[in-house]
């Protein structure tokens, strides 16, 4: 009887979430740095309270050594690079914000295996900055979602017509078209938002914090449901965590 040879790689990761697999094991989903979306198996890590499996815990930025298996990966070593974990469940904001980047990450990624360098690395630049609370946990979050969709490709049009291409800006947004819209273009049913809140979507996407940080409330409100609802479209059904979202 043949046998599926195993091949053993490192790389360096992200845990996206885990679950419980038998009475010992948990499947964890890694977004790794060259592998994109890995799903391994750790094995006994729920027996014991071992340092094996803290590492492996979602929110943690860790070095991995797996080797393929027939179904799932399995982990045979994990060395922590840094435990996002801590610093960000400690604050509700920043843990519910640190909860829909993690989900985002998942439902993005639909593909195992196929490298995603540019998610990988928004993921880890989110965490950081919800563990350092060097921006407000709401902003960090849509800024997150923005480039996301972006990379995804389904980046939203902010001063363009989304649909002719126009320049702008313009006064209609509608999100099944994908952003701003002209007068000629303009479906039935566009909203029509605050300038200054396109402007926001704008700073947040093109990482001008100044800018982000100096908008009031009222705006960021009316941003975060504008991106929620172009990241919702896209992926054709709501984000779990992202209702949970405490933007205070």
């Amino acid at each position: 009887m043949s046998t599926t040879p195993q091949s053993l790689y490192r790389d360096e990761g992200v845990v996206l979430r885990t679950q419980k697999l038998g009475e010992a094991d948990r499947i964890i989903t890694v977004l790794t740095r060259r592998h994109g979306k890995v799903r391994a198996v750790a094995k006994g890590v729920r027996r014991t309270k071992s340092k094996f499996g803290a590492r492996l815990e979602p929110f943690s930025h860790v070095d991995l050594q797996l080797y393929t298996g027939r179904n799932l990966d399995v982990v045979s070593q994990a060395e922590s690079i840094r435990a996002y974990g801590q610093a960000v469940v400690g604050d509700y904001p920043a843990y519910t914000a640190g909860t829909a980047v993690l989900e985002t990450a998942d439902r993005l990624t639909a593909e195992e295996k196929e490298p995603s360098l540019r998610m990988f690395l928004l993921v880890i630049g989110a965490l950081r900055a919800l563990a350092e609370r060097s921006h407000p946990a709401p902003l960090v979050l849509d800024a997150f979602l923005l480039r996301a969709m972006s990379v995804a490709g389904w980046e939203p049009a902010l001063t363009a017509c989304a649909r002719c291409g126009e320049d702008g800006p313009h006064r209609h947004f509608s999100v099944p078209a994908g952003g701003s819209v002209c007068r000629d273009c303009r479906p039935t049913g566009s909203a029509m938002p605050n300038p200054v809140t396109i402007e926001l979507l704008e700073a947040l996407l093109s990482g001008d914090w100044a800018s982000a940080e100096a908008s009031e409330a009222a705006q960021r409100r009316e941003g975060s449901g504008l991106v929620a609802a172009l990241l919702q479209w896209h992926l054709e059904r709501g984000l779990r965590s992202l209702a949970l979202v405490d933007r205070s």
